[in-house]
Formats: structure tokens, sequence, C-alpha cells
């Protein structure tokens, strides 16, 4: 049960998003800004980051449901996601994710944990700065939104069949709007 009275029969974020209709827009903007964007990090490498980091703040609803986006761009048979979760260095993914995802760890337990020697490891993978700019910026934002789904006990439903259609939706729709009503 919510530590408040949320809209019910929205999972995870979507019940608090309801309730603030005007934090709502920035949260989104913030979202699609940051896992949308397709430059030198494609979106599954994005969306990655943000399953890995909301894993390891052991928010189910955001892990899962970020997990499965990344899982839908990476192609689902590859079961990437949990590949990362299980062992990141040993994943099916490129070395500069890997050294990007070691970041992403250091930014979850604070800030200060990042080190000049993980900097240096990403950038001899080839990441850019904007890459690590991302990364860091990926990790601190699904710390917040990870503690704002969690911290107001929102509820996550268990059907993993769920979280592949919304993976799916996020991937292709986006986080603008995700919840919008579509045309029938």
């Amino acid at each position: 049960m919510a530590h408040i009275q949320l809209p019910e029969g929205l999972p995870g974020i979507l019940g608090p998003m309801a309730f603030s209709p005007q934090t709502t827009k920035p949260l989104n903007e913030l979202a699609e800004v940051l896992l949308r964007t397709n430059d030198t990090l494609s979106p599954a490498e994005r969306e990655t980051i943000a399953a890995f980091t909301s894993r390891r703040n052991d928010c189910f609803f955001c892990s899962t449901s970020h997990g499965a986006a990344a899982d839908y761009l990476h192609g689902r048979e590859a079961n990437v996601v949990q590949q990362t979760w299980d062992n990141y260095q040993t994943a099916p993914i490129s070395p500069k994710l890997k050294a990007l995802l070691t970041i992403a760890a250091s930014v979850q337990q604070g800030g200060k944990q990042v080190t000049p020697e993980q900097v240096e490891l990403a950038r001899a993978e080839g990441a850019t700065d904007k890459d690590i700019h991302d990364t860091v910026l990926i990790a601190a934002a699904f710390c917040m939104y990870n503690r704002y789904v969690d911290g107001l006990a929102t509820w996550a439903p268990q059907d993993p069949a769920v979280y592949a259609d919304m993976g799916e939706a996020l991937a292709t729709k986006g986080y603008v709007h995700f919840n919008e009503p579509q045309p029938a």
C-alpha cells in the first residue's frame, strides 16, 4: 500500500506522476533526453545503464521496466539485461559499456565514488566526454527516479509479460508520449 493516496491501478512511477502532473512533464522530458538520444551512446546502451542502476538500487519496477526496454532494443533473445545484472563484466556488451557501467555503479553508491581511473578506462575503451557525462547523469537521475517510486511505496506488477509490453512501448513511443491515449 502506497504511503499517500495515489490513483488506483497505476503501477510504479505512473501513480505518482498521475498524482502530481506538474512534476510529470519535466520528469518525462528528462527521461526522453537521457534515454532516447541516439549519438555515440545508443538508446539500448542508455536503457541498459538505467536498468543497471535501478537494479543496484533494488527498484523492481524501474529495473524491470527499463530492463524490458533495453532488451527490446538489444533484441529480446539476447537476454542482455539479465546478464548485466548477473555480472556485467562477462555480459555480451561492448568494453566501452562495461567501463561506463563501472562508472554508473560508482554513481549509484555516491557521486564522489567515481575515480579518475574509472574515467580513464572508459576513455581507453572509446567513451567520449559526452558518454561519460550522460552515464553519470543517467545513473544520478535513476537514483532519483528509484527513490521517488520506492519512497512512496508504489506497487509493481509481478507478471513479466506486463513489463515486456511496457518495455516495447517505452522503446518505441518514448517517455513524453508514453501516457497519452492512443487513437483507436
